[in-house]
């Protein structure tokens, strides 16, 4: 599986042929104008298998941006259950708070790889239900918000070590946030990649691994 990222909370995550894109940026969000002080966040553009949409808002529902000629997504953008290209793929209501409204956010998961994945999104509450933390029990790798949408970066470690994955993946965070973020978890100075490339058998040893991407742009 390689993974990419093109900031805030946008991934691409490709097995193969198969493509499945993770709260894609929109075109109508002022992040394609600037993020962090950084490059605009322009150039993402590629044709996906599957969109997966966590809250509909424009940092994180831009579904016209995964779409490239005959090659158009199933967009999935809320709770349930779902099944595409053998890839299981279920969702969990919680909540989020953006500008100061609140919205249904989408906590994923889905398995690739034999590698099982969570994705928070843009996660409030530094607590999950009872409920929903058993039915995603079994985690391997972890994409928590740090500091951007709700959660404090401290809140963000916390929740992240509960839930015992072999690896941990930051996003839509600032400079300073992930500064804080790094720190609580021991991995000041970590190198960001510009692409994760991993197997089952690389994470079988690891504990709480932090592995930081570089956004793309």
């Amino acid at each position: 599986m390689v993974i990419t990222y093109y900031g805030k909370q946008f991934f691409k995550l490709q097995l193969g042929d198969t493509v499945i894109a993770v709260n894609p940026i929109s075109k109508d969000s002022r992040l394609r104008q600037d993020f962090d002080g950084q490059a605009k966040l322009s150039g993402a553009r590629f044709g996906a298998d599957v969109g997966l949409i966590s809250v509909n808002h424009p940092d994180y529902n831009g579904a016209e941006v995964i779409g490239f000629g005959e090659k158009q997504p199933l967009i999935i953008s809320g709770p349930g259950e779902y099944e595409t290209k053998g890839i299981f793929i279920k969702g969990f209501p919680s909540e989020a708070e953006l500008g100061g409204k609140k919205f249904i956010n989408t906590i994923y998961t889905l398995s690739l790889d034999n590698i099982n994945i969570c994705i928070l999104g843009a996660l409030a509450t530094k607590q999950i239900s009872a409920e929903t933390k058993e039915a995603i029990d079994g985690v391997d790798m972890l994409f928590v918000p740090v500091g951007l949408s709700g959660l404090t970066p401290r809140e963000a470690y916390n929740l992240a070590s509960s839930f015992e994955s072999k690896v941990i993946i930051p996003m839509d965070y600032d400079s300073s946030s992930l500064k804080v973020f790094l720190k609580e978890g021991g991995a000041e100075g970590t190198d960001e990649l510009d692409k994760y490339t991993v197997k089952r058998k690389d994470i079988e040893n690891m504990e709480g691994e932090i592995i930081l991407l570089k956004p793309q742009g």
